[in-house]
């Protein structure tokens, strides 16, 4: 399963973004599809998880900025990001939970920077 991420970019503090994280490969169903990021000298941290039943997770400093979701025709999860503001600034990374073969693996993305200017 190759993921593959794009949207990322510079944007000045209360603007937007929308990220897109496509999922290809052969026979796999995805369960939870998931966004983390990482900014300089911090850990990787979830922001927002969907699973498969559509239960959704935001971490509590994104809550009411960004909305998670998923194409499953499309194997696409995406994240609209909304009234950015510098602590945003990270490089932001997919995640999903794929199932193949009755095995569960987790899957990540490559990485895309976003960078919110004040």
């Amino acid at each position: 399963v190759t993921l593959v991420e794009s949207g990322g970019g510079l944007v000045q503090a209360g603007g937007s973004l929308r990220l897109s994280c496509a999922a290809s490969g052969s026979q796999f169903s995805i369960n939870a599809m998931a966004w983390h990021r990482q900014a300089p000298g911090m850990q990787r941290a979830l922001v927002a998880r969907i699973t498969s039943g559509d239960s959704i997770t935001y971490a509590d400093s994104v809550k009411g900025r960004f909305t998670i979701s998923r194409d499953n025709a499309k194997n696409t999860v995406y994240l609209q990001m909304n009234s950015l503001n510098p602590d945003d600034t990270a490089v932001y990374y997919c995640r999903i939970d794929a199932q193949e073969g009755g095995v569960t693996f987790r899957y990540w993305g490559q990485g895309t920077q976003v960078t919110v200017s004040s």
